[in-house]
């Protein structure tokens, strides 16, 4: 099963269309996650306590652990966040929040170290940007949880940039990124 995870807010999003275009590359059906639709809440004290509790027992039958494993039985992955002030939107790093559950994406070893469980061979985040694309933020962070943690071994950034200055031909700039895929 392919997941796509789809952060983008805005109507007629350039890094949704190019992360559709990656998509139907990719063939086959997906399971589309919209996050501005879902109901992500952070991990306040009583939920931190109540998930502590549930993942001590050993049992993940509560509700709240559905994206985590939903993203942990994924077989492929494909994140959609436009670039924000250098990062995500903040819907992503609550989603980030809500799936990082160990037992279910990850397990840590008698050495301490994690040990990733997700069944996903790959990861695409995929991203638009006005300006320059800076990955450290984003990407990169995204990077390091697939595959220090989830156990996701590849990833790979596909982006359209400079989409937003003076004198670009944005449409130009998105036709060559889904020519490249």
């Amino acid at each position: 099963m392919i997941l796509y995870v789809n952060a983008c807010v805005r109507d007629n999003s350039r890094t949704d269309r190019l992360a559709r275009a990656l998509l139907n590359k990719l063939g086959g059906e997906y399971t589309e996650l919209y996050l501005p639709k879902e109901n992500l809440l952070p991990l306040s004290r009583e939920r931190l306590d109540e998930r502590t509790v549930l993942i001590s027992k050993g049992d993940y039958s509560d509700p709240m652990f559905r994206y985590a494993k939903q993203f942990a039985s994924a077989d492929t992955i494909v994140i959609a966040a436009p670039f924000w002030d250098l990062s995500f939107p903040a819907i992503l790093k609550l989603y980030a929040e809500n799936i990082y559950v160990t037992g279910i994406v990850s397990e840590y070893g008698p050495d301490g170290m994690p040990r990733g469980l997700c069944q996903a061979d790959k990861l695409y985040y995929v991203t638009t940007a006005g300006g320059p694309y800076v990955a450290d933020f984003s990407f990169g962070y995204w990077k390091s949880l697939a595959e220090q943690y989830f156990g996701i071994r590849t990833t790979e950034l596909i982006k359209a940039e400079m989409l937003d200055i003076v004198g670009s031909n944005p449409e130009k700039i998105i036709a060559d990124a889904i020519a490249a895929l």
